[in-house]
C-alpha cells in the first residue's frame, strides 16, 4: 500500500498539472471503486467543477473543488493515478477542458473514491493521529509515554501517527537502532530522540526520491519511485546487513512481515 512518501509524491505531481482545470466529463468504467454517492451523483457532482486545491492526509488524497465539495481518494493496495491518461485499464477517467485525462487505475478494486460535502467529516479522517511533520519532539515523547505496546505496530497505527506503514516503519526502526519487538515503555529518552529523528529523516528522504515502487505504486507520470535502492532492511531477509554484515531477519507482527537486523537493533 502506498504510504506517506508515495501519496505525498502523487500529491505534489498533481499540483503541477491539474490545479485550476475544469472537469468536463467523468467516465466510470467500473463502479466498484466509487463508495459514495451513487455513480450518477458522483458524475453529476464532479462534472463542471474546477480543481481548487490538492491535499494529503495520512495516505489519502483530497481534491478540493470549486463548488465546495471534495473528491477523496484512498489508493489502498493497487490504486494508481496516471496523467496524462487515456489508458484502457482505467476504472474511472476524469476528462479536463484542455483535452487531457486523469486515469484512476485499480487492478484489485480495493481503492475507494468518495465525493463529500466535507472531507473532514469522514470517520477515517477523524480517527487519524497527527502528521509526523506537525509534531515536535516534546509532543512525540508525550505520545510515547502513554503507550506500552510494541513499537513497530504502534508506528503503523494510524490513530497514533498518520502515514507510516509497514515499509517505512521497518526502515525507521533500523535507522533508530531499535528492535521492532521492543515495548514502548522500555525506550529510554535518548532512544525516543533517535526514533523521532529517524521518522523525519526516512520520510523526507523517501519523498525526495519519489517514494518506493515495490508493488503497484507509480508516480503520476507512470514512472517508478527511486527510494527502493536506499532500503536497508525492508525486503532484504536472508541478506547481510549493510552495516554489520549480520543476516537480516524477517518476523511476523500483526500479520505483517517485519524486517530487522538482530545485531544493529536492540
Amino acid at each position: 500500500m502506498p504510504e506517506l512518501p508515495e501519496v505525498e509524491t502523487i500529491k505534489r505531481d498533481l499540483e503541477k498539472v491539474i490545479l485550476g482545470k475544469k472537469i468536463t466529463e467523468v467516465c466510470v468504467h467500473n463502479p466498484a471503486v466509487i463508495r459514495e454517492p451513487a455513480v450518477s451523483g458522483f458524475k453529476r457532482g464532479l462534472e463542471g467543477e474546477v480543481i481548487k486545491n490538492v491535499l494529503r492526509r495520512a495516505k489519502v488524497l483530497i481534491l478540493e473543488l470549486s463548488g465546495g465539495k471534495s473528491l477523496v481518494m484512498h489508493l489502498k493496495m493497487t490504486g494508481q493515478l496516471v496523467y496524462p491518461g487515456g489508458g484502457k485499464n482505467s476504472r474511472v477517467a476524469f476528462h479536463f477542458s484542455d483535452g487531457k485525462t486523469l486515469d484512476f487505475n485499480d487492478q484489485r478494486l480495493f481503492a475507494e473514491l468518495r465525493l463529500l460535502d466535507d472531507w473532514h467529516s469522514l470517520k477515517f479522517i477523524q480517527n487519524l493521529g497527527p502528521e509526523p511533520v506537525d509534531l515536535n519532539f516534546k509532543q512525540f515523547k508525550e505520545m510515547l509515554n502513554a503507550k506500552k505496546s510494541m513499537i513497530k505496530p504502534l508506528l503503523m497505527d494510524q490513530a497514533f501517527i498518520a502515514g507510516i506503514g509497514n515499509l517505512y516503519a521497518s526502515e525507521i526502526l533500523f535507522k533508530a537502532k531499535i528492535s521492532p519487538e521492543r515495548r514502548v515503555n522500555t525506550l529510554r529518552d535518548f532512544e525516543k530522540g533517535l526514533l523521532f529523528k529517524a521518522i523525519n529523516d526516512i520520510l523526507n528522504a523517501a519523498v525526495r526520491h519519489a517514494g518506493s515502487s515495490i508493488d503497484d505504486y507509480v508516480r503520476l507520470s507512470g514512472e517508478k519511485g527511486g527510494y527502493v535502492k536506499y532500503h536497508k532492511v525492508y525486503g532484504r531477509a536472508g541478506k547481510p546487513c549493510l552495516i554489520c554484515k549480520s543476516i537480516i531477519k524477517k518476523i511476523t507482527q500483526g500479520g505483517r512481515g517485519t524486517y530487522f537486523c538482530p545485531k544493529c537493533q536492540k
